[in-house]
């Protein structure tokens, strides 16, 4: 009996054996995880699936590199390679269309794939949202630049969350096990190695790409964000034409968990107003 909630379903999208959740019923919605240490999809979106659920068509996939997604030997990790992975899963599971929401580094992913396949993407959601080129922050190297220990994944943890009482031994503990699993380490000191303000730029699409997209999109930030800055969705919200932000007060870069309730309610708003 499968005991380990990170596990979801697989399938093989894109060439690669592919873990991912699949909740609800409805109108598809696809969510990006971020980029952290030993970071899954069920991690990231564990208590917005569920109520996302309620109305819609949830689909949560680890990232090739990430959780339980095969690591191809090899495999040359880039937004391009990413992006295709993502239209493989939607491919593979018979979606012509699905809303998107993405965390972090997997906002910049949507980004890339609302603009290299625009009638695949209905409405959009950009989490503290990579995609636009800012000066790396010490918060963003020291996510990319982890070696394993429980006092480092501890650091991570103060950084990415304001809320300090979600931060605690335990939780310390279970994301440093999850980050030194067979293979995930080594993955993921490839994806990111320094010189790391050239990773910054390979996930920014270009202005004019982004100014270009025409998809009804919800910007949402922590106004404390330490690795991700405010800034870049404050110039988001300038680059997209059908923009709306939404700035968490007192939150860092965890919205969807610090603000949890308010968080999913903007999200469901977003996708249910309207047409696509």
């Amino acid at each position: 009996m499968q005991t380990n909630p990170e596990i979801g379903k697989s399938i093989l999208a894109h060439g690669i054996r592919t873990n991912y959740h699949d909740l609800g019923e409805g109108p598809p919605v696809l969510l990006i995880h971020g980029s952290g240490p030993g970071v899954t999809a069920w991690a990231n979106w564990r208590l917005t699936m569920p109520e996302l659920a309620k109305h819609f068509r949830v689909i949560a996939p680890d990232m090739v590199g990430f959780g339980e997604t095969e690591r191809p030997t090899g495999h040359r990790y880039s937004m391009q390679t990413w992006v295709d992975h993502l239209l493989g899963l939607l491919d593979a599971l018979n979606i012509q269309q699905a809303h998107v929401v993405g965390n972090s580094f997997g906002g910049g992913l949507a980004l890339a794939l609302a603009i290299k396949a625009p009638r695949r993407v209905g409405k959009l959601v950009l989490m503290g949202s990579a995609g636009t080129a800012f000066p790396l922050t010490e918060g963003l190297d020291a996510v990319w630049g982890y070696t394993p220990s429980i006092e480092n994944m501890r650091a991570l943890l103060d950084i990415f969350a304001f809320d300090r009482t979600l931060v605690n031994d335990e939780l310390a503990k279970l994301r440093f096990e999850a980050s030194v699993r067979p293979g995930y380490q080594e993955a993921f000191a490839n994806m990111f190695p320094a010189p790391r303000q050239r990773w910054v730029d390979a996930l920014a699409s270009p202005e004019e790409a982004i100014r270009a997209i025409q998809h009804e999109t919800l910007i949402v930030h922590g106004r404390e964000d330490r690795v991700i800055p405010l800034e870049g969705s404050l110039e988001l919200l300038d680059l997209i034409p059908r923009a709306q932000l939404h700035v968490f007060g007192q939150c860092g870069h965890w919205t969807q968990i610090e603000h949890t309730a308010r968080f999913n309610r903007l999200v469901m708003e977003h996708f249910s107003e309207g047409k696509v």
